[in-house]
């Protein structure tokens, strides 16, 4: 197995963008995939990076600790990107909701913040959160949430013996929850009441759109003329959402990439128009990114 630093040593980025969002790595858990994420820190260079919520994953933690080598290596990865000059953000999310605690400082060169409001290229206002705060079952019955993550991380374990049985028989790989949250009406009518949350709660706060992760669904579209962008997670979609550095937005999925190391295929859900839409404090073009809090950073 290859150490941190032959892996630090074989970086070759191949992608330059701007602005990376990536969340639900859910570190500490089998589920993760870490070695296709590695792949992809490596590929790709940033100015600022954020990390979008439940990078680690406590509540599996808690349960039964997991921690091999490929996650620490990611760890690694990402605070050599915050050395090197990467601005790295992290804002925590439910499964990391314990470094809510350190709101405001600084570890390693990662800013931990609750949400950040950040200004594309173009212009555009971006707020960006985790998404939780606004899940009608997590803040209402935890203990549901708690078993619907049982229950996930069943059906994952589940879909990993089923897609050996199809990887022998020369079939490609397929997921069992992704196909349930895309045909189970109860789960549909979750997901587009979660959008429609965040979409209203971007409105309120003046905001052309909203980068969050949380419901592990990448997507790119507008919910009444609020940009409702969403990076999926590095569990089974193997999805990242990029700011090119016109100020284009775009998801790039690695799920399909997975047998082509190093190369990078747009997803078609790119946007590159600004949305229209009255913004209620003017911001100059090209600022990086601001806090929602007026808290200064250490």
């Amino acid at each position: 197995m290859p150490t941190t630093q032959d892996s630090a040593a074989a970086d070759t980025p191949s992608l330059s963008v701007r602005t990376v969002w990536i969340s639900d790595l859910h570190l500490g858990t089998p589920g993760c995939q870490a070695k296709a994420l590695l792949d992809f820190l490596r590929d790709v260079e940033c100015e600022t990076l954020y990390l979008v919520g439940d990078i680690i994953d406590g509540w599996q933690l808690r349960r039964s600790w997991y921690w091999p080598q490929a996650h620490n290596d990611v760890v690694q990865k990402l605070l050599r990107k915050a050395r090197k000059g990467t601005r790295v953000i992290f804002i925590p999310g439910n499964h990391d909701e314990f470094a809510r605690k350190y709101l405001t400082h600084n570890f390693g060169g990662v800013d931990v913040m609750e949400e950040a409001m950040h200004v594309t290229a173009d212009g555009k206002r971006l707020w960006v959160t985790h998404g939780d705060l606004y899940d009608g079952v997590i803040q209402c019955a935890r203990w549901l949430a708690i078993a619907g993550d049982l229950a996930y991380e069943l059906t994952l374990k589940v879909n990993r013996w089923f897609n050996r049985i199809r990887a022998k028989c020369g079939l490609p790989y397929w997921s069992l929850s992704r196909y349930l949250k895309h045909k189970v009406k109860r789960a549909v009518s979750y997901i587009n009441e979660f959008e429609n949350a965040v979409a209203r709660e971007a409105r309120k706060r003046g905001a052309h759109g909203v980068v969050c992760g949380h419901i592990h669904h990448a997507e790119i579209r507008e919910i009444d003329g609020v940009l409702y962008c969403n990076d999926g997670d590095w569990v089974e979609s193997l999805t990242a959402l990029v700011e090119h550095h016109d100020g284009r937005l775009e998801i790039i999925d690695r799920g399909d990439q997975a047998a082509l190391p190093g190369m990078l295929l747009p997803a078609p859900q790119a946007i590159a128009a600004p949305v229209a839409m009255p913004v209620s404090m003017p911001v100059a073009a090209g600022t990086v990114a601001t806090t929602v809090s007026p808290d200064t950073v250490a």
